[in-house]
């Protein structure tokens, strides 16, 4: 059992779930937890049993099917209803039946809305929070309370929100959590507040805040600042309106600028998995730019920059990506320099270093492309082969000789079209020389890019069988501005995999299909050289 000084409880299954777009099963429920236990959380939220089926079966479910080595599973739920007893309460013996050995109650802090909400009295919303943690006690259960929009109560009734807070600690509570639910709080009014009721009650806090000032990670650890022990969070910063405090951004600064022993030994470096792998659970792309873990977190393009981390990495770095799972990455663009070139080079398993001649090469040829349309920061695999080529190493499996995309739109045939639609086939001719050997080969598709990949891999699979098993996973479309006129330039970024990894090759053209071409070539070109295919 962890030390019990300081609480990282996660709340990604409540609080996070009501983001706008995120609808979890119970499937989804169980697998997020089971990431949440391997970073090492100590509490994991997991909804409001009795209040809707889903959580009703999460709780069910979770007893025989969660096996957590870190977490502990904590029910959600509210204090009695007024006039009632707790033991007679069919919500509070929800969270007693729930199986989980720890329980959040929400209380509210603000007498307007025990007035206006609960339509009761001051008093009576006492009794309420005193009677239902005394009665969960009594049932061994560890209980905390959630003060419910406590910074805004504490501001209009300074008086009912300590008395809410002492009425909780005094029945038994381990932890009084002060929420700012609207959001609306500053780091200066969080550090304020918390160092007054910490005074005035001898309890021990907690802090709950949300994002609508764009605060709650520097809230969160104001509130540390201020003597909370207990911080609640959600993964990538997930919940209603704009999100709460980010579960990564609080632990990074945390354990790494506050040095703070937060999570178990060998957790924080599952920081980035973690997260990605959470991201692709609720189905929400990963946030490329979020703090720690994001794919350019420790990414870095000017040439100023590459040529000092090329002496020493954390002279533009704050902290080493690799304590978290993620890594360093060097962008290559018209801002690079050979630094820069070199410390990619080294980053795809390439060795410029001794090569300045090679290296300037890249450079130039990285501007020029740049110039008519080309971006490399996200297409390492063009990248790649660039600089092979550079180096004197071009990678070569065939020779384009032409291609050819024909569009017939004619009047529908009838399968699942309705009457008087049209339809429209496309069908791609290619011809290619390999191995010394001229291949034409024709296929259909549902669009011309379509067509043409299919045409071009089934041209070759008889000479390189693995082609069979490459994808095309991802297609990107970026019409950018023209010279002149309505004229434009279209960049095209694909991404293919093979089953074990994805790579992505950028085409620049006049229009859609010129560039996919380019664009495709390469990702064929690419992948054949993963397979390790010597070259004809």
């Amino acid at each position: 059992m962890r030390d019990d000084s300081f609480h990282v409880f996660d709340t990604t299954l409540r609080d996070g779930a009501q983001r706008e777009g995120i609808n979890l099963r119970v499937s989804d429920k169980l697998a997020i937890a089971k990431l949440l236990d391997d970073f090492g959380v100590a509490f994991i939220e997991g909804g409001w049993p009795g209040a809707n089926p889903k959580d009703t079966e999460f709780f069910q479910r979770a007893r025989q099917e969660l096996t957590l080595k870190h977490a502990r599973l904590t029910a959600f739920g509210a204090t009695r209803r007024a006039g009632v007893r707790a033991a007679d309460d069919p919500q509070v013996a929800a969270l007693r039946d729930s199986g989980a050995p720890v329980v959040t109650l929400v209380a509210k802090s603000d007498s307007r809305h025990v007035e206006r909400a609960l339509r009761t009295t001051p008093d009576e919303n006492l009794a309420m929070i005193a009677d239902t943690v005394e009665y969960l006690r009594e049932h061994r259960q560890r209980v905390f309370v959630d003060c419910e929009h406590f910074f805004d109560g504490y501001h209009h009734d300074p008086e009912h929100a300590l008395d809410v807070v002492r009425a909780a600690a005094g029945a038994g509570a381990d932890v009084v959590v002060l929420c700012d639910t609207n959001g609306g709080m500053l780091p200066t009014d969080i550090t304020r507040v918390v160092a007054e009721v910490a005074e005035a009650t001898g309890a021990r806090l907690g802090i709950h805040a949300q994002d609508d000032t764009g605060c709650a990670v520097a809230n969160t650890l104001a509130a540390v600042d201020a003597g909370a022990t207990h911080v609640q969070c959600t993964a990538n910063g997930y919940g209603e309106r704009v999100g709460n405090a980010n579960l990564f951004s609080v632990v990074g600064a945390l354990a790494l600028k506050q040095e703070r022993d937060v999570l178990p030994e060998g957790c924080l470096e599952e920081m980035t998995r973690v997260a990605h792998a959470i991201a692709d659970l609720v189905n929400l792309a990963p946030d490329t730019h979020q703090p720690y873990v994001g794919v350019s977190a420790f990414a870095h393009k000017a040439g100023l920059h590459a040529s000092a981390i090329k002496v020493d990495p954390d002279l533009y770095q704050h902290t080493e990506p690799e304590l978290v799972g993620n890594r360093m990455r060097m962008l290559v663009s018209d801002m690079a320099g050979r630094a820069s070139v070199e410390l990619k080079a080294q980053e795809l398993g390439l060795d410029l270093s001794d090569d300045r001649a090679a290296s300037g090469r890249v450079v130039e040829r990285v501007k020029e492309l740049e110039l008519s349309g080309y971006s490399f920061e996200a297409a390492d695999a063009s990248l790649e082969l660039l600089m092979l080529e550079e180096m004197g190493r071009p990678v070569r499996y065939f020779e384009t000789e032409s291609w050819r995309v024909i569009t017939e739109r004619r009047p529908s045939s009838g399968a699942g079209l309705p009457d008087g639609a049209d339809e429209s086939l496309t069908e791609a001719t290619v011809k290619l020389s390999v191995k010394g050997e001229r291949i034409i080969a024709t296929a259909e598709g549902n669009g011309p890019v379509n067509a043409l990949d299919r045409a071009l891999r089934n041209s070759m699979e008889n000479v390189f069988t693995a082609l069979a098993g490459l994808e095309l996973t991802d297609y990107k479309v970026r019409i950018l501005e023209g010279t002149s006129g309505t004229n434009a330039i279209t960049r095209i970024l694909i991404t293919f995999s093979d089953g074990v990894g994805e790579w992505t090759t950028v085409g620049a053209g006049p229009n859609v299909v010129d560039a996919s071409w380019v664009a495709l070539e390469q990702a064929v070109t690419y992948g054949l050289l993963r397979q390790g295919y010597p070259q004809v």
